[in-house]
């Protein structure tokens, strides 16, 4: 799903006042301009986060993709996005933010334009893992920009507009990607949703090269590449192994790599507190750790995001593969979700948490719980017959909890550290949410897939009866009633547990049937694969409910009335400007 939905990550600690550096003692002229080139770097960026989970369906189709590799199309953009989240911070003190900012827009048009034309899947995920880095480049510049070029008294409802932008524009992705594949533009269908972005990325360019100023740190930190590789290897061969087992049929060596994540995990543990010792800086510094509530905090909001990116994976595989929804009807419905976010977190960080601290995160992540076991009682009860009029009230109470959760988390987390620990502290929970849901989408979609092998006897079992009574109303004999209902459950039972369940097996086939035969047995086939995706759905969510409330146990861990950060508005030393 998303990354940064509130405040995304601090600005380093260098950045200050612009009124204090040099001679620019009134503002810049040019900064509204500016802030809305940066704007639509974030917006863009969180769109093609979440965009591409509504057009999954039509790129497997049309690329011939397996299930695995649409998980690695998903997952790809935010694992490279987690890899340069923290180090790019570095680059942009080191060699000037707008620099490192144009860098990543320059890369992300690039890889977008490659994205757009890809002829398999390989290629696509390729370029995905390419735009992800460029994200990984250019985001975090982004805060940092906004504070040298406003003013204190301003940078406050810039912080707003920010985030209220980049809040909705995430699950705004998702009915955007519903209309673009539905339109089929140019006859092009899921390739706009990615193309899209060079006409604009162009245009960034070309004006933030007059308008946004250069920045960048008095004293150049002392950059970590060595811990970055060593972050990157372990996380892969964790990611790699959940994403590509079931298809390879669970092999030792998939539990080998494992295994060897935990390894490399300790070592890059090892190596980063020799650095600090030695050198006095890393990537990650571990005094942070020092507090407790930070640190619990941190862990549960690695699982939530564990959570919503599993949630978000397999939430437009049910409704397009399973109920057979268009990408349209699949992604208006899922945007109804943002109407519970706007709730949520519209009223969470200023009005909610001030008066009730912790217990906000607390109840937004049981609200958030409650929504998805209400949605999975909806889909196990009516399956096939399920409307958006019966989604749409959970969305809402979803995404209320949602809001809750994301909009103030990052503030709250960040009060419970000291104020020089704020930027790593930061750059932590950022890479933190990106592991999460690149975990996410590998986990749960074992399980999804695991629990769609198993539950074809459920859907062939309720489905059966109206097939042989259709059969029998059309005079077919009992005997061919019986030899039709045995390749029915071959039929449903193959489909269900092949490792792409959207290949129709050859068991399927209604050739040399009669017409009114085959009907009824490739209706009967469609209702019975809507409702094993509705179980194996209802399965996920429960999963994913159980989470949440771990959760939100986890943020009693906060103190009751845990104080907000606001690193961008906080007194900090100038950065070089030019």
């Amino acid at each position: 799903m998303a990354h940064e939905i509130s405040s995304p990550a601090a600005p380093p600690r260098d950045v200050g006042d612009v009124g204090e550096v040099g001679d620019d003692t009134l503002p810049d002229p040019r900064r509204w301009l500016a802030f809305g080139i940066v704007l639509v770097a974030g917006f863009i960026d969180l769109v093609d986060s979440t965009i591409v989970n509504v057009a999954v369906p039509s790129i497997q189709r049309d690329l011939h993709a397996e299930y695995a590799q649409i998980e690695w199309v998903v997952a790809a953009y935010v694992l490279s996005f987690a890899a340069l989240l923290i180090l790019s911070g570095r680059l942009g003190d080191i060699y000037g933010r707008k620099r490192v900012f144009a860098i990543g827009m320059a890369g992300f048009t690039i890889a977008s334009l490659f994205c757009g034309v890809s002829v398999n899947p390989g290629m696509l995920i390729t370029a995905r893992f390419a735009q992800g880095a460029a994200a990984g480049l250019m985001v975090p510049q982004i805060l940092a920009i906004l504070r040298v070029t406003f003013p204190q008294n301003e940078r406050a409802k810039a912080v707003a507009i920010f985030g209220g932008v980049t809040g909705s524009s995430a699950v705004f992705g998702l009915a955007l990607g519903g209309v673009i594949v539905q339109w089929n533009l140019f006859g092009w269908q899921w390739r706009p949703i990615f193309l899209v972005n060079v006409p604009i990325g162009i245009a960034a360019l070309i004006a933030g090269a007059f308008l946004i100023r250069e920045s960048r740190s008095p004293q150049k930190p002392k950059l970590d590449v060595i811990g970055m590789l060593l972050a990157l290897a372990a996380v892969t061969l964790l990611v790699y192994p959940l994403t590509e087992g079931r298809r390879l049929g669970w092999p030792a060596w998939i539990f080998a790599m494992v295994a060897g994540a935990a390894v490399l995990l300790g070592v890059f543990i090892a190596f980063e507190r020799r650095r600090i010792a030695t050198v006095g800086s890393a990537l990650v510094e571990f005094d942070v750790f020092r507090s407790r509530p930070f640190s619990v905090g941190m862990g549960m909001w690695w699982l939530f995001w564990i959570a919503v990116g599993g949630f978000f994976f397999v939430w437009t595989l049910f409704l397009q593969e399973g109920l057979g929804w268009t990408p349209l009807h699949a992604g208006l419905t899922a945007a109804t979700f943002a109407i519970g976010v706007g709730i949520g977190a519209g009223n969470a960080p200023n009005k909610l948490v001030p008066k009730f601290g912790r217990t906000v995160l607390v109840v937004g992540a049981l609200l958030n719980a409650a929504g998805f076991l209400a949605f999975a009682w909806l889909a196990w009860h009516y399956g096939p017959s399920l409307s958006s009029w019966q989604i749409i009230p959970v969305h809402v109470v979803s995404g209320i909890g949602w809001g809750m959760v994301v909009a103030p988390t990052l503030d709250l987390l960040l009060g419970q550290v000291r104020g020089r620990e704020a930027g790593n502290a930061s750059g932590l929970l950022n890479t933190v949410q990106q592991l999460g849901l690149a975990l996410g989408v590998a986990l749960v979609g074992v399980v999804f897939f695991t629990l769609l092998g198993h539950s074809s006897s459920r859907g062939t079992d309720a489905v059966a009866p109206g097939l042989r009574a259709e059969l029998n109303a059309v005079g077919v004999s009992t005997q061919a009633q019986d030899e039709t209902l045995a390749s029915f459950r071959t039929c449903v039972q193959k489909r269900s547990s092949s490792i792409d369940p959207t290949v129709v097996p050859a068991s399927c086939s209604t050739t040399g049937a009669d017409g009114r035969t085959a009907a009824a047995f490739t209706d009967a086939a469609a209702r019975a694969n809507a409702k094993n995706f509705s179980y194996a759905f209802s399965g996920v969510l429960l999963l994913i409910s159980g989470i949440l409330v771990i959760v939100s146990l986890g943020f009693l861990a906060l103190p009751k009335h845990a104080r907000m950060a606001n690193p961008l508005i906080d007194s900090e030393p100038n950065p070089v400007t030019t």
